[in-house]
């Protein structure tokens, strides 16, 4: 009798309630990893937990219960999130709201620090430990942040290796943990069944048109991609009809709803009215079988960095943004493959510089065989080793980025645990 109680009590202990939250596509990606890596180590210690947070659809087929769907929060830029204020607290409050009911072990915040930081000041309230997994670019701009993580964070996990330094000179507790695109194989797909999945032609040229994962930065920057496409297939700049040689293949986001996709395919109608455009779902396999891509600055850059193919950065935000970014920002690149490589590898075309005429000018160096494509790929190859090295370099067998972070989280939630026991 006595030990059937213990047992209860045991499986009653092992029980564990974890939040996590993203708010983009890449964080989302890497949250849905995170809860499978979670579920494995907990289920070779005979444990189980549950979890709740924000996220999006993979993080929910993973296993989150979604208390906000992150596809309703995903803003950028100043202007932009004050637009969107009402309907963003609306959303935040209802995480608190669910943080205070539930309590949880531990928080795993990913990324996405506009909301993050807050979520964190309330969980450190409420005496829950917070882990911030793949650090916000705190080094580049809002250095006094940095407050608010000494203040707020017990761990923070980083995905690039000059961060975990500059995080550590601050009195941080920080690890490098890897960079989980850099553990990805490169896509198996072949080009023949890429382009059956989706209405391609295998023998024509693609060019990948990735404008981002926010509806925003979508209608930002896809009617200027589009515009350039209309450059690039043009034979001559007086023909009247684009060549049939070259197909423009536009992946889309996860984390866009079904009005948000509506709204892509018609700026595409719009826009590329004319062209051979195709809307797919396999951004990885986009950037790995197309010829070049435009990719919008932000977590796919350094996808398209890792896969190796040719590409160039465009990114534009509103006026107000980009002013008040200028004085602040205080990194010599924009796009991530430069910041690692510590030099101008991919082009960078931000804010006034992103133009169709640019962006044309800039594909057409790289689509052709020739120095600059093969140049631009072996700096690309330099960066995807960088990447790839583990938290201690040369132990190749050590685990990756998600189950490293994951068994940091089942850590400090097993000391969160020892030390709610010996408070009571």
């Amino acid at each position: 009798m006595i030990m059937g109680t213990q047992t209860r009590r045991k499986s009653k202990l092992m029980a564990r309630t974890i939040f996590i939250s993203a708010g983009e596509a890449s964080g989302e990606h890497y949250g849905a990893l995170l809860i499978v890596a979670l579920e494995r180590q907990l289920a070779e210690r005979e444990e189980r937990a549950q979890f709740f947070g924000m996220g999006g659809t993979r993080m929910e087929a993973a296993g989150l219960e979604r208390v906000v769907h992150s596809e309703d929060m995903a803003v950028m830029g100043l202007t932009e999130i004050v637009k969107h204020l009402p309907r963003i607290y609306s959303e935040y409050r209802k995480l608190k709201k669910a943080i205070r009911t539930r309590r949880p072990d531990v928080a795993v915040l990913i990324d996405f620090p506009e909301i993050h930081f807050r979520l964190a000041k309330e969980f450190t309230r409420l005496g829950v430990p917070v882990i911030f997994f793949v650090s916000p670019q705190l080094w580049a701009w809002k250095k006094h942040r940095i407050k608010l993580v000494q203040k707020y964070v017990r761990r923070m996990l980083v995905i690039f290796p000059f961060e975990e330094e500059f995080y550590r000179e601050n009195g941080v507790e920080a690890e490098f943990v890897g960079h989980p695109l850099a553990e990805l194989p490169l896509p198996t797909i072949s080009r023949e069944e890429f382009a059956a999945r989706n209405g391609l032609d295998p023998k024509k040229t693609w060019v990948g048109l990735l404008p981002g994962s926010r509806a925003k930065e979508i209608r930002d920057h896809l009617p200027e991609m589009l515009e350039a496409a209309w450059g690039m297939a043009l034979p001559t700049p007086d023909a009247a009809e684009p060549s049939e040689d070259m197909e423009f293949v536009i992946p889309l986001a996860p984390t866009l709803n079904a009005a948000q996709r509506a709204e892509v395919l018609q700026i595409a109608e719009d826009h590329g009215g004319g062209l051979a455009v195709r809307l797919v779902e396999d951004a990885r396999g986009t950037l790995f079988h197309a010829r070049a891509s435009v990719v919008a600055s932000g977590t796919a850059t350094v996808e398209a960095a890792l896969i190796g193919s040719p590409f160039v950065v465009v990114y534009r935000v509103s006026a107000v943004t980009y002013a008040i970014a200028k004085r602040v920002v205080k990194v010599a690149h924009v796009a991530m493959a430069n910041l690692i490589a510590g030099k101008r590898v991919v082009p960078e075309l931000i804010q006034d510089d992103f133009t169709a005429a640019n962006i044309v000018q800039q594909m057409m160096r790289l689509l052709p065989d020739g120095l600059a494509r093969e140049s631009m790929m072996q700096e690309l190859g330099a960066i995807r080793v960088a990447l790839g090295k583990r938290v201690v370099e040369g132990l190749e067998d050590s685990p990756g980025a998600i189950e490293r972070v994951a068994a940091i989280t089942l850590e400090v939630a097993e000391e969160q645990g020892l030390g709610t026991k010996n408070r009571d």
